[in-house]
């Protein structure tokens, strides 16, 4: 799960620094076995008695998972070593680069959390929320333009130790230097770190999310498919080609020409199927330009059918591995 380029915030830098979970929950779990698969000192904090002793018990098994299938590079016994579970959050916070907040979708508790852990971290320490809905303007808006300027939402994908992209979302108060030390410390992790640059609802990842998942249950209300029959589809087509591929490189192998031959041909029909729900989001010529220029500058058309050869090997390497795992899941149920 380690990095072995060079990194600002590398745990090797500082033999005293800190990741500092806040939140002893399955997501505030995910994250200590991440950063300390990556070598990182972590102190991972809960107030509850009950959830330590949990987090603890959860921590040892996925790091035994994740040594298991060779994916930490030393013996879990080892990286449970550098975790350390507190009860008083200021005393974890001593030493800390980085404040990753896992607590409940509670903004009243988010901020009074940040507040007293902020009054205990290092002056240069980030302060980043895992909150999927609270833009962080919102977490930001009653703290101090100290705080605030530290402040960001770090949203991962659930696990975070097995996913590896998280979304960075500042606020228009969060510092430019933070937002660049934040992602150097995630890259760190081995995590891929990708930009927000506003504050949607839902940010990118549950946006996306929600656009298939409303289809989804209109799918099922309309009687076209059974939830069954949908998430087939999704299993055995979009979900393997989106492993590999996101949505935008998906259309462009799919049509000799790329995204803008695809969106020639299919945008008038995307566009009916989104008036039928009461979306009107057309592909305006502009807009078609504006993601064909970013897909030429990542592959150039010269590069196109080499690409769709690296597509339908990787398909091919990965189709037993599916295959295993649909038969391991029936088998199960």
């Amino acid at each position: 799960m380690s990095d072995p380029s060079p990194s600002p915030g590398l745990p090797s830098e500082d033999e005293s620094a800190r990741v500092v979970i806040a939140g002893g929950g399955s997501i505030g779990v995910g994250f200590a076995a991440r950063f300390a698969g990556a070598g990182w000192r972590v102190r991972l904090w809960d107030p509850v008695a009950d959830a330590r002793i949990r987090a603890r018990e959860e921590l040892r098994e996925r790091l035994e998972l994740l040594a298991e299938h060779g994916l930490i590079d030393a013996p879990a016994a080892d990286v449970w070593s550098r975790v350390e579970v507190s009860d008083v959050l200021e005393e974890a916070c001593v030493g800390g680069v980085l404040l990753q907040e896992c607590a409940p979708e509670r903004l009243d508790l988010k901020r009074d959390l940040f507040q007293r852990a902020a009054a205990a971290l290092p002056a240069d320490a980030v302060l980043a929320s895992a909150s999927s809905a609270i833009p962080p303007s919102t977490l930001a808006s009653d703290l101090s333009d100290d705080i605030a300027a530290r402040l960001l939402v770090a949203h991962p994908a659930n696990p975070p130790h097995l996913l590896p992209v998280i979304e960075l979302v500042p606020s228009p108060r969060t510092n430019a230097e933070v937002l660049d030390r934040a992602r150097s410390l995630y890259a760190a992790a081995g995590m891929r770190p990708v930009v927000v640059r506003h504050e949607p609802e839902g940010f990118v990842f549950n946006r996306l999310q929600g656009a298939v998942l409303r289809e989804a249950y209109c799918l099922v209300r309309d009687g076209v498919a059974t939830v069954e029959e949908v998430d087939e589809v999704v299993r055995s087509g979009l979900g393997r080609r989106w492993s590999l591929l996101g949505p935008f490189e998906t259309v462009d192998l799919n049509t000799r020409g790329g995204v803008a031959s695809h969106a020639e041909k299919m945008g008038p029909a995307y566009e009916r199927m989104g008036a039928e729900r009461g979306q009107h989001d057309p592909w305006t010529p502009e807009l078609v330009a504006t993601v064909a220029d970013q897909r030429r500058s990542l592959l150039p058309l010269k590069e196109w059918e080499e690409r769709v050869r690296w597509r339908d090997a990787q398909l091919l390497a990965l189709t037993p591995h599916w295959e295993r795992a649909r038969s391991d899941g029936r088998a199960g149920s």
